[in-house]
């Protein structure tokens, strides 16, 4: 990549890292929300699920992926942070459960423009051979973002209190926008691109559309249920304090990141040996969220440190899933698709973030444990190996008909 490729890389990591900052921070704060607010498991499943219904669905009927294509996408980006960070303030300010909702609603808007921007940016300006290594650090920026807004978060959570907490995160969120408006790319209106692009329909009919479409709800899944939950079960379930709460959760969104960023780097570099992107990509994908299922135990084992362990153990198998996912769909989808594809995609995925925030509340509410929710997500770990292996099929361009 050359100078202006990796300052524009370096910009778009920054941007994940603090759109899973906003996105997660209601977890951290939610056993002091849950209280204060007098919430149930199942309301409180229902205030996390708030942000993913606007995420999912403007992605899903194709707004979010129609704005990445039809307009400058680097303004598209900046508008979308724009609202999601005020959102977040607004989070701070309001009072009353419905307004909190609706200022969740807010910041799930402003955020599905995120991974359609990410992509036409990718499949128009990041070479494929070093777009393991580019999506490694993307992915890696949003597991770091819990993490180290877990660190901070708890820091300012105990000093200023939850509400000023949201303010603070969302106006240095805000401060993003400086040097992007700078640096971002200038990629020109599509045009006659736009003319030979496919219709949806015909990303609708391919199987490897959805394949990778319900491959990618199931590893969201896995994800959402430990960005969502994992705080509140550590609180509740295994009795830690939130300092030890704060250290288990960043380090276990640390352990994602450093094994997606090293899986990355593992890929392309066996792809620049000679590896075919299918071989190559699928074997990355498939293993890392087949050995994911090791979070099976974690709910049940009783000793604390085998089961932290273990958790720590599944985190880095499912780094190294979401180090090549996201290369696959880009690979597939080339210029022309990518942020129709996109969106499809993740509004799909995110749909699972809506199914596991809700069910887990839920099912916690009436059986009074976590051990069938960890069971659930581990199955459907196995589901989305399977879908990515066997019904996205071999990984390269799709030769679009005009």
């Amino acid at each position: 990549m050359n100078a202006r490729q990796r300052v524009l890389l370096g910009l778009l990591v920054a941007s994940i890292f603090l759109n899973y900052v906003d996105r997660s921070n209601l977890s951290l704060a939610a056993p002091i929300v849950q209280k204060e607010f007098a919430l149930s498991d199942s309301a409180l499943g229902s205030l996390f699920s708030a942000f993913f219904w606007t995420c999912a669905l403007l992605q899903l009927v194709g707004i979010s992926g129609w704005l990445a294509d039809r307009f400058p996408v680097g303004l598209v980006l900046a508008s979308g942070l724009f609202v999601w960070s005020s959102a977040t303030i607004l989070t701070g300010v309001l009072s009353g459960l419905p307004a909190l909702f609706a200022a969740r609603l807010l910041v799930g808007a402003g955020e599905s423009v995120a991974y359609p921007c990410y992509s036409r940016i990718f499949a128009t300006a990041i070479p494929s051979e070093h777009r393991g290594v580019a999506n490694a650090l993307l992915d890696a920026a949003s597991k770091l973002g819990p993490a180290l807004g877990t660190l901070i978060g708890g820091a300012l959570l105990a000093t200023v209190g939850w509400r000023m907490f949201f303010v603070v995160l969302g106006v240095a969120s805000l401060a993003w926008l400086l040097p992007w408006l700078r640096w971002m790319p200038r990629i020109e209106e599509r045009g006659e691109l736009k003319s030979q692009g496919p219709a949806t329909v015909q990303i609708l009919a391919k199987r490897s559309a959805w394949g990778a479409f319900l491959g990618h709800f199931c590893g969201n899944y896995f994800w959402f249920f430990l960005l969502t939950w994992l705080p509140t079960y550590l609180v509740k379930e295994r009795g830690f304090d939130q300092a030890a709460m704060i250290r288990i959760s960043s380090i276990a969104y640390f352990a994602i990141a450093a094994a997606t960023i090293s899986a990355g780097w593992i890929s392309d570099r066996w792809m620049r040996a000679g590896g075919s992107a299918t071989r190559v990509r699928k074997t990355v994908v498939c293993c890392g969220l087949g050995f994911s299922t090791v979070i099976l135990p974690v709910a049940v084992v009783r000793d604390p440190r085998v089961s932290i362990a273990l958790l720590f153990v599944a985190c880095m198998a499912f780094g190294a899933y979401t180090s090549n996912h996201w290369a696959i769909t880009q690979t597939l989808a080339g210029p022309l698709a990518a942020g129709r594809w996109t969106s499809l995609q993740n509004g799909i995925g995110n749909l699972s973030g809506i199914a596991a925030a809700w069910l887990t509340g839920v099912v916690v509410e009436r059986t009074g444990s976590f051990a069938l929710p960890f069971a659930i997500a581990a199955a459907i770990a196995v589901a989305g190996a399977l879908l990515w292996g066997i019904v996205v099929e071999e990984v390269r361009p799709v030769a679009w008909e005009k």
